[in-house]
């Protein structure tokens, strides 16, 4: 677990700098010198560009990291198996190019109406999916190798760096609407260049199949395993999008701009999962091909419990803050729409950061084609949801709607992991995080009833009285959180790694 600690920590932290200039793009320069409408269109494109580069992976992504403990040997080069990961997406580009182009009339008829903008750029979701398509490839790659931090660098801070000078170029009017939506694709094709440099930086790398190693056991077991996967990956790569095309479509690209806004707060839940989760699955992986069902079930317990942890504060933190982020935020009275999207939107990736483990697990074990049954189910009743809630409830009812399914869907896969493989990533420390996160509750809201009327009526800059508000909640509740942690020994992780620390500023703690 050392290599697993020591890359997720690291890993985190460029995730943390980057949400950083992320907020600083998100609350300081999009929603001051972009229209709600530019927003939506940016988020549309974006989420088009990824939906065709996941679907043209045919499920590389995985089928990678399952299969790499067979290709590995440093003495043949891994026996090709670069090779393999650059071919079979490649062959996935050009199909679903084909059908982008063919199915043109249906997808912009459908979002002429409300959301004419995202039109008029179609056919640059092509290069923009051809960039994401590799960039996933090249960072999987780095990934089997145990190396997460330089490409989640060039992804968090790197893409983020380059987008902050696209987005003030615009601003100050210096290229047109045009030129910023090309500057802002190019950004990804020089994220993608950067990750294959690295690529050949850290191994020796050969793009040479060797054709000899491919027998008719590993060849049959893996074109059925990516076969079931380029269903799945259809599913599971739709599902994280349905609400934005949705909203689009039916609401309009400003609707778009203010869910957009609110998701991007919301996701801020799941940041430690994307270090964690990277640097585990390749020794779940290597552990389930080993038959360690102990270790197994030990890592998804910790990956489990760790993410829930963490993701819980961080929830907790912007729900207690949210109406000071809104008015933080230029032109935050347009934006504060969102509030209740924040809500549906963090817990439902609360849930699924913390449990989602469970699919991993699910995909690189023997039963990994019954993960398709849960993927459909849960595209099935989130597109329901959306078509039901949205119009009842507007784009509150797109993010209510993914909270219930990922409700259901998360409950009902880990049911079917313990009844299958025995592997359980819950425990009673996650019920005492719950208990925790009640407690913080609780002090933040008795700290709104006695101590807010009296800092926001202090005769100083009202900014400054929010801030002093937003901070002294903030510690209170979040330092007996961390408190209360400790004392009741929900890691022992978090614990040492906490006596580590305050060890070196002179602060002993018991074990």
């Amino acid at each position: 677990m050392g290599v697993i600690i020591r890359q997720s920590i690291k890993g985190t932290i460029v995730n943390y700098v980057g949400a950083f200039i992320g907020f600083l793009i998100t609350f300081f320069i999009t929603t001051k010198f972009l229209s709600a409408e530019e927003i939506g269109l940016v988020r549309i494109l974006l989420e088009a560009g990824l939906l065709f580069g996941s679907l043209s992976l045919l499920g590389v992504n995985s089928s990678a990291i399952r299969f790499f403990p067979y290709f590995k040997n440093n003495e043949k080069n891994d026996n090709g198996f670069f090779f393999w990961t650059l071919l079979i997406p490649f062959v996935g580009f050009l199909i679903v190019t084909l059908c982008f182009i063919l199915l043109k009339t249906p997808i912009t008829s459908y979002f002429s109406k409300n959301s004419a903008l995202f039109v008029d750029y179609y056919y640059l979701v092509i290069p923009l999916g051809l960039f994401f398509l590799y960039m996933i490839v090249f960072e999987t790659n780095s990934n089997v190798l145990m190396r997460i931090v330089v490409p989640k660098f060039i992804r968090e801070i790197g893409i983020r760096m380059m987008t902050i000078t696209i987005y003030l170029l615009y601003a100050f009017r210096l290229i047109d609407l045009d030129w910023f939506v090309i500057l802002l694709i190019g950004a990804y094709g020089i994220a993608t260049l950067l990750n294959v440099i690295y690529l050949f930086t850290i191994k020796k790398i050969s793009f040479k199949p060797n054709f000899a190693y491919i027998t008719k056991p590993l060849r049959k077991s893996f074109l059925f395993y990516t076969s079931f996967l380029i269903l799945a990956a259809f599913s599971g790569s739709i599902m994280g999008k349905i609400d934005v095309f949705i909203v689009g479509g039916s609401l309009g690209l400003e609707d778009t701009g203010i869910y957009s806004i609110a998701f991007y707060i919301a996701i801020i839940v799941e940041i430690p999962f994307r270090s964690l989760v990277a640097i585990s699955l390749p020794e779940i992986a290597q552990s389930i091909k080993a038959k360690d069902h102990p270790h197994t079930n030990s890592l998804c317990k910790r990956v489990s419990l760790h993410q829930f942890l963490a993701g819980s504060f961080i929830f907790l933190l912007i729900w207690i803050n949210i109406d000071f982020l809104f008015d933080l935020l230029p032109n935050g009275h347009i934006y504060a729409a969102g509030k209740w999207v924040v809500f549906f939107i963090g817990l439902s990736r609360l849930i699924d950061s913390s449990f989602g483990i469970g699919l991993s697990v699910l995909n690189f074990s023997k039963y990994y084609y019954y993960s398709l049954i849960f993927t459909f189910t849960l595209v099935l009743i989130t597109i329901l949801g959306n078509l039901y809630l949205i119009p009842k409830l507007g784009i509150t009812g797109a993010s209510l709607a993914m909270f219930l399914s990922y409700l259901i869907y998360i409950s009902l896969l880990l049911a079917f992991l313990y009844w299958k493989a025995k592997i359980n990533p819950l425990s009673i420390n996650q019920l005492k995080i719950i208990g925790i996160a009640l407690c913080m509750i609780l002090i933040s809201w008795i700290w709104g009833k006695n101590l807010s009327p009296i800092l926001l009526n202090i005769n100083i800059n009202p900014i400054l009285a929010l801030a002093f508000n937003a901070l002294g909640k903030s510690l209170l509740s979040i330092g007996t959180g961390l408190i209360l942690v400790y004392v009741l020994h929900i890691s022992e992780d978090v614990n040492s790694l906490a006596r580590k620390y305050l060890a070196k500023i002179g602060i002993h703690l018991k074990a």
